[in-house]
């Protein structure tokens, strides 16, 4: 079964609905949460992810081991999620070989433009299904 590495900062609001929905959908993964901070962590392990690991060098050592990373796109900007996402953060999932699901919502500034607005819930949902189809379960 693929190893999955969910990421998240602030409360992990979004982790913590990721790392649910794939123990929902995909009851044998092995699920790593990684959060910026110990209440993003706590979130994700809470909802059910198998470890745990807090800053910047949890993101940097899981990164190497995952199969699919996932989590909201600030995950891959420098000094986003209020400062929580170092630029070693960004870049150890940017240049991972692992596949790459993230929920592209805009927040403090930052737009996505040609993206309609859709609720948070409905973007969980779709990448759940986007990582159980990665997974081949």
């Amino acid at each position: 079964m693929a190893n999955i590495l969910v990421i998240d900062a602030q409360g992990g609001g979004v982790g913590r609905q990721l790392v649910a929905g794939i123990r929902q959908q995909i009851p044998d993964a092995y699920i790593m949460a990684v959060g910026a901070n110990t209440a993003a962590t706590s979130a994700m392990l809470r909802a059910g992810a198998d470890i745990s690991g807090t800053g910047e060098n949890s993101v940097r050592t899981a990164c190497r081991s995952a199969d699919i990373i996932t989590g909201p796109i600030g995950i891959v900007i420098a000094d986003s999620m209020l400062g929580e996402i170092t630029p070693g953060m960004a870049l150890a999932v940017a240049q991972s070989s692992a596949s790459q699901v993230l929920i592209p919502f805009s927040h403090r500034g930052r737009k996505f433009v040609g993206m309609p607005e859709v609720p948070l819930g409905k973007l969980i949902s779709e990448a759940v299904e986007e990582i159980r189809k990665l997974a081949g379960a």
